[in-house]
């Protein structure tokens, strides 16, 4: 496979490399600068498999740049990497065709693990997206009876939140002070809860679901 990293900043660039490494240590990385850089850098390419792209780079115009790769190479996943987000601009670059937006301040663990949640083909959203002023949870028209978000604990719903941002158990015990296996524990009562799988399957539960971590009160 091969991955293109598109970002004005050789530092970035340089600094990805080792994480996508992880990601496939038999993947060859592709660099480019500007939008005209990496939609040549795409074309040449045989074996495209992901493109990791900055908004503020030269060329990209918002995210006209974004819909231009997604026109020519729609079956490949593409995720916003970026230092800059809010709940507007995430939301903006999915509706654009973006696979993810990961922001430049996650670890490098965590975003090997989006990435991966990318190439499984799911779509990746950084938790803090999920808060906003309103409180409510709410549910695509359409979408029949919403998941029973309102079961889950307080606890739950952290641990929820860390696994749609990509986190291993290990990362979400770390970050919550917990056992390791406190958390296989709880996440077993979070699948039951809202009806999924795995832990695929509850993030794609949670992210098509339109669920607010603000909700839950138990």
């Amino acid at each position: 496979m091969q991955i293109l990293v598109a970002d004005d900043h050789k530092l970035v660039r340089d600094g990805l490399k080792p994480f996508l490494a992880e990601l496939d240590p038999s993947a060859e990385i592709l660099d480019a600068a500007t939008l005209g850089e990496a939609v040549a850098a795409a074309e040449k390419a045989d074996r495209l498999g992901l493109v990791l792209l900055d908004l503020m780079m030269p060329g990209m115009n918002g995210l006209d740049g974004l819909s231009q790769l997604k026109a020519k190479y729609p079956d490949i996943p593409v995720v916003i990497v970026s230092g800059f987000f809010s709940r507007e601009h995430v939301m903006s670059a999915l509706q654009a065709g973006a696979s993810g937006f990961i922001p430049k301040t996650v670890s490098g663990s965590a975003m090997v693990n989006a990435l991966r949640l990318v190439l499984s083909g799911e779509k990746y959203l950084p938790s803090t997206t999920f808060f906003d002023e309103n409180p409510s949870p709410t549910f695509p028209v359409g979408g029949g009876t919403p998941p029973p978000f309102d079961k889950l604990s307080r606890r739950e719903s952290e641990i929820l939140v860390l696994l749609v941002e990509g986190r291993t158990n290990k990362e979400i015990a770390i970050a919550l002070e917990l056992q390791e296996i406190t958390i296989k524990v709880h996440l077993r009562n979070v699948y039951r809860k809202i009806g999924a799988a795995n832990r695929a399957q509850a993030v794609r539960i949670a992210l098509q679901s339109g669920w607010s971590p603000l909700a839950p009160t138990g």
